[in-house]
Parts: C-alpha cells; structure tokens; sequence
C-alpha cells in the first residue's frame, strides 16, 4: 500500500495496471475522439457513491461520501499509471510523466452540494482521466506531460469559501487557514482530511502548470435556448457570500401586538425582497440569492428572537459588484434602525471577476469549428476551479448545455451526446496546448 495513505481502507479498489505503449513521432493526432461509452460508465458508477433519490448525490466535502469517491478516483489514476499526489489541503493530482516541462492540467471537482446532480464537476475529472486513457491507447507521446486533478471543497457547501482547494493550490488562502476552517457541522477541515486518509504531504501551493482547461456543464439555461453545444467560456463571476445575523427579541406570538414586535425573521424577509428588487434594477448579470435563513427557536408561536442567512451576490463587472455590496450594506444599517434589531454581518467568500485569456477562450471557438460543432461565447455565472488557476497560468473553460438550465439538483442532466462533445473538445485543446510554448 502507498504511504501517503497508510492504514486506511480502499474503497472500490480496482487492480493497479501498467500500461505500456509505442513511442511515436507522429505529428500531433488531430483526429483522436474519446470512448464515449467508457466516460459514461465511469461517471454513472462514481454517481453511485453518494447516490441519492431522483438521481443525484450528497458528496459533502470531507464526508465518507467524499472519501469514497475520491478512493474511487485514485484507483482509477492509478490503472492508468499516472502518478497520484495529495497536497496538505487534500488536492489530487494524477499525472502522465511524459515530456518535458510544465504540465497540461484539466480537472475539476468531485464534492456536492446535498442536492447535487451526476455531472457537476465530476464530469471534468473523469473527461480528464478518459482523455489521458485515449491518448495513451493512440500510441502518441505528448511532448509535455498531461494531468488530471480534483480540488478539495469546491462547493463551499459544508466548509466556506468555495473553490478552497484550488485556491489554496495557486496560494490564495494559507494552508494554516485552511486546516483550522469550521464547518457548518462544528467539523474542522484539517481533522476531517486526517479521519478520511488524505492530509497529503505535497507542498501547496503547487508549482503552476503550463496551461489549466477545465470541462463543465453550463448550470445555466443559454447554450440549450440558443442552440448550441459548446460554450467558450470568457469569464467568471465575481462572487460576494454574506451571513447575516439578526437579533431581535423572542416574544408570544399571539400577545405581542404588531407595532411592538422587533421581529428577526421580518427584517430577514426585507432583506430578501431589496436583494431580488436590486438584482432587477442592475439587470445584466446581476444575480442576488438568499439561501439559508435559521429561525432560533424556531417555534410556530414564538416571535423569533434571532435570523440568521447568507447572501450570495454576483455580477461580471467588479464595479456594480462593489456598488451592489455598498447599497446592500446601507440598507441592513437602515433596516436595524426601522424595526429595533442588531444586524451584523461577516463575509465568507470574496471573489473578483475573472477575465479568461483571448487565445484560450479563441481555442475553445477553432477546436469546436473544427469538430463542426456550433458554439458561442458566454460568461460563467457560478465560480470555478478554473478561475482561481488563472491566477498562475493560461486558463479557460469549455461548457456543455444543461437541460432545461438545471444544476445543483437530482434532475440536472447533460445529454451524452453533448457531453462526449465536449470531452472531444477538450482533448484537442490539451493537445494541442502540449505543442504550444505558450499558450
């Protein structure tokens, strides 16, 4: 047993294969497509793991859910005879030593939300794992080395902020801050990472690859109304998460007059409808949310004494992104002064917009010409892997639709079709990017 996980049990061990193929100095294959079938296979059986009804899964990051499919992972890194790394914040790297020189990475995530669907990142490690596969099977040696990766904590569901891993991966976060993060469960990330057998011992940050692709369905409605299967992603969402804690006073609900009442779960609804009524005002990319509100005590005839909830706001331009904080900041002073509560806040996540390179986002649109698949440019409305790794190096995204526009749900669902398009996408792009000087 390798000894960065020593005395833990695997899961969905398979038989570790050395695969030994030609070395050729054929010009680039521009021709290769990946085994559908196979991709499908792998991402329907790590869909087991986690599964939940309607056809989705629970993968918190950390759980044994997690640890489960990241075993499920590994092992099939290690069938391919990549070499497998795990950093201090549990990041894993599988890499094909071939070539010289920085690698060309691609990846995503595996963890979930607890309403997740099959795809949501998963599709991005496993495109990964099926294009290093087919490359191999070619008999074609890419002149740098290829690497396929998943990032702890993506979500930001169990443990915040998002995306936790690759930006501790590209030095953004201290792994210190990182280890001692609590969860919503009262669980730390550096003791859960060691319960389930991946405090890794790689250094992070990481030194940066040559170029980072990442493969993801859209999560949104735009490629499928517009009719088109492959979205060149130019950007990523500015990204602002909130909590926001009321305090009032607890009191009967049936003595306590209206005009009297300093009512937290009032004041929670206010701010609810000012963050939808901001997000029409900006219009564009304006997105606003509240999702989660907590009651204490939570009692149908009892005036809640305190309110708890996040606020998630997004928008493409940092300015109205910092104008929308500044607006939202002003009205929650107002608020407590109008009902006679204690509003505080604290931010658990803060990202700037992210502009992905031209030629990277140029690639996207030629490598899908060529494959005659129709595409279009779009922003990315949720956050990525991918746009922490443009901090370091030439990064970009490919998107493929999402039915009905549907994610973080049991019924999100990408059409194979689509999906193997996509992955086919991806594979020219990393082949090509492996011939580039730079990208």
């Amino acid at each position: 047993m390798d000894g960065w996980r020593t005395g833990q049990p695997w899961q969905g061990l398979r038989l570790n294969i050395s695969y030994t193929f030609p070395v050729t100095t054929t010009a680039r294959p521009t021709d290769l497509r990946i085994n559908g079938a196979r991709l499908m296979d792998r991402l329907m059986s790590l869909a087991e793991i986690g599964a939940i009804d309607g056809g989705g899964c629970a993968r918190l990051a950390l759980t044994d859910a997690d640890r489960d499919g990241r075993d499920l992972v590994v092992s099939w890194m290690r069938d391919l005879g990549l070499e497998v790394t795990v950093d201090t914040v549990g990041n894993v790297v599988g890499t094909w030593s071939v070539g010289g020189g920085g690698a060309v990475m691609t990846g995503s995530h595996i963890d979930t939300v607890r309403t997740g669907g099959k795809y949501d990142g998963n599709l991005g490690v496993l495109a990964g794992l099926e294009i290093i596969q087919t490359v191999q099977e070619s008999g074609w040696m890419p002149p740098r080395p290829l690497a396929v990766t998943f990032f702890t904590n993506e979500e930001g569901a169990r443990y915040a902020p998002d995306m936790m891993g690759s930006l501790a991966y590209v030095g953004g976060i201290g792994v210190e801050e990182v280890l001692g993060t609590i969860g919503i469960d009262g669980s730390r990330v550096g003791d859960e990472l060691l319960r389930i057998g991946y405090a890794g011992t790689t250094p992070c940050p990481a030194p940066a690859p040559h170029a980072f692709v990442e493969l993801h369905i859209e999560q949104g409605p735009v490629l499928e109304k517009e009719g088109a299967t492959i979205g060149a992603v130019t950007g990523v969402q500015g990204i602002s998460w909130r909590e926001v804690t009321i305090e009032g006073q607890s009191n009967h609900a049936g003595t306590t007059p209206m005009s009297m009442r300093h009512d937290p779960a009032y004041a929670a609804s206010l701010i609810a409808v000012f963050l939808r009524d901001l997000a029409r005002r900006y219009g564009g990319n304006q997105v606003c949310t509240v999702g989660k509100i907590d009651l204490h005590p939570n009692l149908v005839n009892v005036v809640p004494a305190r309110a708890v909830l996040t606020l998630d706001v997004r928008n493409t331009d940092e300015g109205l992104l910092r104008r929308a904080e500044s607006e939202i900041t002003e009205r929650l002073d107002a608020l407590a002064a109008e009902e006679g509560v204690t509003i505080t806040s604290r931010q658990l996540a803060r990202f700037e917009p992210v502009e992905f390179g031209e030629s990277m986002v140029t690639l996207v649109e030629a490598t899908a010409s060529d494959h005659g698949l129709s595409s279009m440019r779009l922003p990315s409305g949720a956050g990525h892997d991918a746009q922490m790794l443009a901090r370091i190096c030439p990064s970009g995204m490919v998107f493929v639709p999402s039915h009905n526009g549907i994610s973080h749900n049991p019924a999100e669902h990408t059409d194979t079709a689509d999906i193997v398009a996509g992955c086919d996408v991806l594979l020219q792009m990393m082949i090509t990017l492996t011939t580039q000087e730079t990208p």
